[in-house]
């Protein structure tokens, strides 16, 4: 479903030639859950924005479902995030100044569902992460689990194949960010493709593949019951 052909991305930073990828090879069937790990630099948000069509290579090809994502342009990218492929990181990114449920309707708004169908569909969603008594509570109002929650709320809204998760556990207590991991591997469960980068350990395990990168290359597979084609 997600492919990376001989990526290589390099950034000029005082003058100097940055290597964040390094020729990737990488191929994700659909329905895989594949954790990244590896030292701050060694690339993998700078992977997990490309398989999000959200970071130009240097030179090779980032497929999603055998479409080149950088052979379309801006617009034709976006119209595809949108359709398919869901985005959790670190930081929420949660409006403010709204409830947890206006929060959630906003993808739903922006896809042209009516009130009536917005507020039944973000009901919906927050109730499955456990959040039917906080629809009207704004962010601050909340804990910074339950602000988690919100997040991969709202990033259900267009019902996802791929989610794309950064460090989605960071902020989080062990016993909030094992019940994160719990709603990945439910989503998972239902067939969604998740790829997640995480410095989490205990995250890291609970995925079917764990990858290590090193210097802008996948440099293992960790887990040895299913092969996971990297080179």
């Amino acid at each position: 479903m997600l492919k990376m052909e001989d990526v290589t991305k390099t950034y000029q930073h005082r003058g100097q030639t940055v290597m964040a990828l390094d020729s990737a090879t990488l191929d994700i069937p659909e329905g895989d859950f594949v954790s990244f790990v590896g030292p701050s630099g060694s690339g993998k948000s700078t992977l997990l924005l490309m398989l999000g069509g959200m970071l130009s290579p240097t030179s090779g090809q980032v497929l999603f479902k055998d479409q080149s994502l950088y052979d379309l342009n801006a617009n034709g990218r976006a119209r595809l995030r949108k359709g398919n492929i869901g985005f959790v990181f670190q930081t929420f990114n949660l409006v403010p100044y709204l409830t947890a449920l206006e929060n959630v309707q906003i993808p739903l708004y922006l896809s042209g569902l009516n009130d009536a169908e917005q507020h039944e569909r973000a009901t919906a969603l927050l109730e499955r992460v456990g959040l039917g008594d906080r629809l009207d509570h704004k962010p601050a109002e909340l804990s910074v689990g339950q602000q988690q929650r919100v997040a991969l709320a709202r990033m259900l809204a267009n019902d996802p194949a791929v989610i794309l998760a950064d460090e989605p556990t960071g902020n989080l207590d062990p016993e909030t960010a094992d019940q994160m991991i719990g709603f990945f591997e439910a989503f998972n469960d239902e067939g969604r493709t998740i790829a997640m980068v995480t410095h989490d350990p205990r995250a890291a395990e609970r995925a079917k593949h764990k990858l290590k990168l090193s210097e802008g290359k996948i440099v293992e597979d960790q887990r040895g019951e299913h092969t996971l084609h990297v080179a």
